[in-house]
């Protein structure tokens, strides 16, 4: 079967495809950067709760020394 489909919608016909891939592409690595954004902001946190529990830990050993 063949069709018959002129120059000019074919080249619409085109234009839409990697229109559509093209934001579908876009649309990923939007959410991956939000994503890498969100894990960067969870590491701060960790990092800054476990150097807090740590200060703690050797606050706490420090008292018990003393005691």
């Amino acid at each position: 079967m063949q069709l018959n489909i002129g120059e000019q919608k074919l080249y619409e016909i085109v234009k839409q495809v990697v229109s559509e891939v093209i934001d579908d592409r876009l649309d990923k690595l939007k959410n991956e950067i939000r994503l890498a954004a969100l894990y960067d902001e969870f590491a701060k946190e960790d990092q800054q709760l476990a150097e807090e529990g740590l200060s703690d830990y050797n606050e706490a050993l420090t008292k018990e020394d003393v005691s």
